[in-house]
């Protein structure tokens, strides 16, 4: 496993929420603001984390790693719970109850 894949498994691993994202996109802005209005209301040992691959020398080998194995080239990209949700459209349409129950679930 390259050192690309082993940090995106290890955060999407430690990271209850694990948005990867980039700073200008308006679309991840949404989704970061979604998650940070909720985070208070995590329970404990769930967090919330997001990166700014426009800010990091290996955002654009995390975005491509991105790419190929999850199969969508835009950001930004989220994981609840491990699980793979999709792009900012992805969690804005779970907002909601189907939201809660996906953050109320056991980590796994």
């Amino acid at each position: 496993m390259s050192p690309t894949e082993q940090l995106v498994h290890k955060e999407i691993e430690d990271n209850f929420i694990m948005v990867f994202s980039k700073s200008y996109c308006p679309h991840s802005a949404a989704a970061k603001k979604l998650f940070s209005e909720l985070e208070p209301s995590l329970e404990d040992g769930k967090n919330y984390r997001f990166i700014d691959l426009d800010q990091r020398d290996d955002g654009i080998d995390i975005q491509q790693y991105l790419a190929e194995k999850y199969g969508q080239k835009t950001v930004p990209q989220v994981f609840i719970n491990k699980e793979f949700i999709g792009g900012n459209s992805d969690v804005q349409a779970l907002k909601g109850e189907k939201l809660a129950l996906k953050l109320k679930a056991t980590k796994a």
